[in-house]
């Protein structure tokens, strides 16, 4: 329940190492994100997608860092989930603000993620919970659908591959919806069994 060992040390790892680095960068990104796509415009979507892109790669690579080289900390698991909930949560707003999602899918999710975050902080004295299965794919299937209905292929392309890119979008996000709940039940029921521990 300890934070990881440091590999390269010996000794827990510091605060200040490049994964937790990656996910500050992640946050910092989100409110960039929220400008440059305030303005629905082709060129301002495309900034806008390969923001998102970026910022959600990073994820994967702070994640696979943390555990090849020992850097996992309880800052950087409790940082990681906010950076997750605020960039997908910034995503999903702007997509329903301009139109392209219906509200209460972007409700609906943000509204698990809140609850999550809740249930993780009732317990952080405890335990740290970090990012279980269910809700790495919830993120994997987030971040495809939202990356495809972030492009602007309205503009740009054939009525029939703008047709595809939208049902890419809206799959993935009905894949994303059921992960979400299944692994809010598993949060949940693991949350209750620690705070209920001796």
């Amino acid at each position: 329940m300890s934070p990881q060992t440091d590999k390269t040390t010996g000794g827990e790892p510091p605060l200040f190492n490049i994964a937790n680095i990656l996910t500050i960068v992640r946050l910092i990104l989100v409110p960039l994100f929220i400008v440059v796509y305030w303005v629905d415009t082709p060129v301002r979507a495309c900034v806008a997608f390969v923001i998102f892109v970026v910022a959600a790669l990073t994820d994967k690579l702070d994640g696979h860092l943390a555990r090849s080289r020992g850097l996992i900390t309880n800052f950087g698991k409790l940082a990681d989930s906010i950076a997750d909930k605020a960039l997908i949560s910034a995503a999903l707003i702007m997509l329903s603000w301009h139109g392209y999602l219906w509200w209460w899918v972007t409700i609906l999710m943000i509204g698990r993620e809140l609850l999550i975050t809740a249930v993780r902080m009732s317990i952080v004295k405890k335990y740290v919970m970090p990012a279980a299965m269910g809700g790495k794919m919830k993120m994997v299937f987030q971040s495809i659908g939202i990356g495809a209905l972030l492009l602007p292929w309205r503009d740009w392309l054939p009525w029939w591959y703008s047709e595809i890119f939208m049902w890419i979008g809206y799959i993935a996000l009905g894949l994303a919806l059921y992960y979400s709940i299944v692994s809010a039940y598993g949060y949940i029921r693991d949350a209750w069994r620690i705070a209920h521990e001796e």
